[in-house]
């Protein structure tokens, strides 16, 4: 698996899975165009990524029109093209349909669909040009249901749904779409989305339970799927959601 010579933008890649999945790219030999919200963050994983191109650094609040546009432009002008658009930010909060404010609803959708929805259409003109694909990051929460994180849960539930959608759409111009659905993972995203160091150790602790491998994941794990379904190696599969859940999608509680 190579990716010499390619182009491809990440978002929310100064931290979890976004910065895991730089790493990896990284390693393959590709050309990096990394977004988030941190700059210092977003240098402390460049300088950790292995590429003889230097990673093209660019912060943007993807649900601001004006700066999602701005950074999809900047990496055109720098590089002249782009082959893989990976949609990895995204942020989780807690309520159940009796406490969710329209805030909170309003803001994980923005942040979680909406901004997937702009930055990709204003993807797409240039991945038809290289026959590139894009890989949404949704979650196991898009597949299943789970109480107290509603708005959450939709929001991943659409972003399926929108990779399906465009998958159908591209495929006449041989761009493939398809999405990741990791279960827990040893990320920042639960903290910041709220939990307490003692809620958050507790939390990683069940996953023991509600994972049938008996753990939560590694980001690097699902880096590597990502790039996977981003390779030529996936050249026959667009349209899928792919769990990376450690078995989590198939169990029922008894």
């Amino acid at each position: 698996m190579s990716f010499v010579g390619k182009v491809i933008l990440i978002t929310g890649a100064s931290s979890g899975i976004g910065a895991a999945t730089a790493k990896h790219f990284a390693s393959l030999g590709a050309t990096l165009a990394l977004t988030g919200r941190n700059m210092d963050n977003l240098k402390q994983v460049a300088c950790e990524c292995s590429t003889k191109s230097i990673p093209l650094l660019l912060t943007a609040e993807l649900t601001n029109e004006n700066e999602t546009k701005a950074l999809l432009d900047k990496t055109i002008d720098h590089f002249g093209r782009l082959d893989v658009l990976v949609n990895n930010a995204g942020v989780i909060e807690t309520g159940s349909i009796e406490n969710t404010t329209l805030e909170q609803y309003d803001r994980m959708m923005n942040i979680n669909v909406r901004s997937i929805y702009l930055l990709s259409m204003l993807a797409v003109p240039h991945l038809i040009k290289t026959k590139g694909n894009i890989v949404n990051v949704s979650s196991v929460n898009g597949i299943r249901a789970f109480p107290g994180v509603l708005a959450y849960c939709m929001s991943k539930a659409a972003v399926d749904q929108f990779t399906r959608c465009t998958a159908l759409d591209l495929a006449p111009k041989q761009v493939r779409v398809n999405c990741v659905n990791p279960g827990v993972t040893v990320t920042n995203l639960h903290k910041r989305g709220g939990m307490n160091p003692e809620q958050y150790e507790a939390f990683i602790k069940r996953s023991q339970e509600t994972h049938a491998l008996g753990r939560p994941g590694q980001p690097e794990e699902v880096a590597k799927t990502i790039a996977f379904l981003a390779s030529e190696d996936a050249s026959f599969i667009t349209g899928a959601s792919l769990p990376v859940d450690g078995g989590r999608h198939a169990m029922c509680p008894r």
